[in-house]
């Protein structure tokens, strides 16, 4: 799979953003809805990503900068006849590759608390994320889980406690 950095507005990506905007208004209420618009994804605090194979776009993300040491998870999504190939894994892993190398301490995200969203919540938590609070904007939702994952050992590289470390980031 090819990983590269596109504008949203692409054609080749207007379907698979347009469905999952779609299934998100369909799973959840709507003051529950997170997911990005190509608008909202075109932001400069935002990096757009696609995986192609044979020329076709199979999966996409995106990196959200929140400030300088940590950033955001948006618009994670496999077409439907690629799933269970690997290919959302694939990506969360160059995102977070990217994350490091920005310098990020720390990778947060915000899905569905429903029955639907049990397999991108598995697919994290395999990568390490755990359970979180809110953060940036948003509210205390029964319907959002917020999760999070420390990228950077910052207390390796600063030669302190990883409680320094958290205070430091704030």
């Amino acid at each position: 799979m090819k990983i590269s950095l596109v504008d949203p507005a692409d054609e080749r990506v207007r379907s698979i953003l347009e469905q999952h905007l779609a299934e998100m208004h369909a799973t959840s209420p709507p003051e529950s809805v997170h997911a990005l618009d190509i608008g909202g994804l075109q932001h400069p605090d935002v990096s757009f990503y696609v995986g192609e194979d044979g020329g076709h776009v199979l999966v996409c993300g995106a990196l959200k900068q929140l400030g300088a040491y940590e950033g955001e998870l948006k618009s994670m999504r496999t077409v439907e006849i690629a799933r269970g190939r690997g290919l959302a894994s694939g990506m969360l892993e160059h995102l977070l590759a990217v994350a490091r190398s920005r310098g990020y301490r720390v990778v947060r995200l915000e899905t569905g608390s429903e029955d639907y969203f049990a397999p991108a919540r598995r697919l994290y938590a395999r990568h390490g994320f755990v359970v979180g609070e809110p953060f940036a904007d948003y509210l205390l939702d029964q319907n959002s889980v917020y999760m999070h994952l420390h990228v950077h050992d910052c207390a390796a590289e600063l030669g302190v406690s990883l409680g320094d470390c958290r205070i430091r980031e704030r």
